[in-house]
């Protein structure tokens, strides 16, 4: 099954750009001496750029994040939040760094509450000061840096300095997400941004200029990121959270100078005995649920039963469906809430979880399965579609799988000095307690709520570097990155046509398909086995690197406007 085209193809974007330098690898995405693939060409260039100056991965990760967060500001920047993934080739080590936002020290569990008690709803909470959380990106990347870098921290800002003063052409894909934006314009600030006088959206291929965020990572770029989370700017971040217009938040000086990024042992596990498959612990669901998916799937054929299979497309909807049981009821930031990680993951365990998956018939909505850890009352969660993901490798074979967010589109809708606020305290629980119980990601103070980014790197049996991916898409991201893994490791695909695969995603309701693509096929058969399928734009942003027989191959997602540009 193969997407079909779309109209924010990689190769259109890129020549809109005049980019073409970079697009003339798009069809033969092959490489030894580096690669990096992301979700905007211009993104993808910075961090190019970096890798031939002689910056290690990391260091182009900043520089392609930096960017981002100017020409993709609807998905990721400084005001959000991230989760990392490190492969260091000298001692074939993974580390994970956690760049997660926290909820301020004046959190309270009942925030998102009404006064009669009901929860608010999701767009209700959204827009505002409250929803924001303390950002974590520019403290995970200084600490990854100080492991993994090579450059001098300040020229990692110069691509992005650059771009902002002499500023970019707005995209199709842009320019449609802000005129189809309902909340954006409530703030003077990003009103003023994204917006012509009359109201409407800056058209496509205007040149849009942000002197504010220039100055912004200039002064980062030469404090490091206490130019950040202390003085100034994080007066003015405080000022806006707490004075906003719409929900003011209770974000303090305090919680910003307070802010830690961590680092986290990764979550490994075995697959098929040849791969070892790395993804993000807690407080992302994404990485462990990805795991328990696959540990489940590890019993079936999947490579006899082959890509188009409506059986082989059954077997991962089912798996899925039983790891979001408990997913759901297990997992959350791990410093406030005990997440049984290792028998979620025990093969035994995942025997059984296997062994209820019946060919013939789907399960129906099955129960969490630990018998010895507590389950915690289930809350439905809205989780929207946005974020970004970009993968990089270095000549010397060091990588990085970086998923990285403000939440919703736009987040927050508020501006400061250049860049957009998260709202990602609107991924805790709305309803702090269900049935007597606290839930386990309700908020609390300095809790880091749960998210399903699942940036991911696989091993191969020697331990040397696979593969390197991720998505953006709420919690679809699990299925998305899911669905690449397989095409990769069972169908045999190279990365780029595992990326094209047309998205079939399970969580704990229907089977969604990705419409206009061939996965329509699927749903009969589907439904001839007790699936309810619905048919719907599924816009997953994946990009990947894989790297096979000494040579890297990288893919970007035609869904989006990302390219793969390579380091000869």
């Amino acid at each position: 099954m193969i997407a079909r085209p779309r109209p924010f193809q990689a190769l259109a974007a890129c020549c809109l750009l005049l980019l073409t330098a970079g697009c003339a690898t798009l069809n033969k995405n092959a490489s030894s001496g580096g690669m990096v693939a992301a979700a905007h060409p211009l993104a993808a260039q910075a961090g190019r750029d970096i890798l031939q100056r002689g910056g290690s991965a990391l260091d182009a990760a900043i520089a392609t994040q930096l960017v981002l967060g100017l020409v993709e500001p609807q998905s990721s920047g400084i005001g959000g939040g991230a989760f990392l993934l490190h492969y260091e080739a000298a001692n074939k080590r993974v580390t994970a760094y956690d760049g997660r936002e926290t909820a301020p020290a004046a959190a309270t569990g009942d925030q998102f509450l009404r006064p009669d008690g009901t929860p608010m709803d999701f767009y209700e909470a959204v827009v505002g000061g409250l929803s924001v959380g303390v950002p974590g990106v520019l403290r995970m990347l200084e600490l990854a840096q100080r492991d993994h870098g090579s450059l001098p921290w300040a020229k990692l800002f110069q691509p992005a300095i650059r771009l902002a003063e002499d500023g970019f052409a707005i995209t199709p894909r842009l320019h449609r997400l802000i005129a189809e934006e309902a909340y954006l314009a409530t703030f003077p600030e990003s009103r003023a941004y994204f917006y012509q006088a009359d109201g409407s959206a800056k058209p496509v291929g205007t040149i849009l200029r942000n002197p504010a965020y220039a100055r912004t990572l200039r002064a980062v770029a030469e404090e490091g990121a206490d130019a950040f989370y202390g003085g100034a700017i994080a007066a003015d971040i405080v000022a806006r959270v707490r004075g906003a217009e719409l929900n003011p938040g209770r974000m303090s000086l305090a919680d910003l100078r307070g802010y830690q990024a961590k680092r986290r042992a990764p979550l490994c596990r075995g697959y098929r005995a040849v791969h070892r498959v790395c993804g993000m612990p807690p407080p992302t669901s994404g990485g462990a649920t990805v795991l328990m998916t696959l540990g489940i799937l590890e019993n079936f054929d999947l490579a006899a039963l082959g890509q188009d299979s409506p059986a082989a497309w059954h077997l991962i909807a089912e798996a899925s469906r039983l790891a979001f049981a408990d997913r759901n009821a297990y997992l959350a930031d791990s410093d406030f809430v005990a997440v049984p990680l290792e028998a979620l993951l025990e093969e035994s365990y995942l025997r059984r979880r296997a062994a209820l998956i019946a060919p013939e018939r789907v399960l129906g909505t099955p129960a969490p399965g630990l018998e010895t850890a507590e389950a915690f009352p289930l809350v439905a969660q809205y989780e929207p579609p946005s974020t970004t993901h970009f993968s990089i490798v270095d000549g010397d074979g060091n990588a990085v799988s970086m998923t990285s967010s403000v939440e919703n589109a736009f987040g927050s809708r508020m501006m400061v000095r250049g860049f957009i606020l998260n709202n990602q305290l609107t991924d805790f629980s709305f309803q702090p307690e269900a049935d007597g119980q606290p839930v386990a990601n309700r908020v609390e103070p300095g809790k880091r709520p749960r998210s399903s980014m699942s940036p991911t790197l696989v091993l191969d049996s020697q331990d040397n570097l696979r593969l390197a991916v991720g998505s953006p898409g709420g919690s679809r991201i699990i299925g998305y990155v899911t669905k690449a893994l397989l095409g990769v490791l069972d169908w045999n695909l190279d990365i780029q046509a595992a990326i094209d695969l047309p998205n079939a995603v399970t969580r704990s309701g229907p089977t969604d398909l990705e419409e206009d693509t061939a996965a329509r096929a699927l749903a009969r058969p589907l439904e001839a086995l007790g699936h309810e399928t619905k048919l719907r734009e599924l816009t997953s942003g994946l990009h990947g690197i894989e790297a096979k027989a000494g040579t890297l191959h990288g893919g970007a997602d035609p869904r989006r406007e990302g390219v793969v540009l390579r380091v000869p």
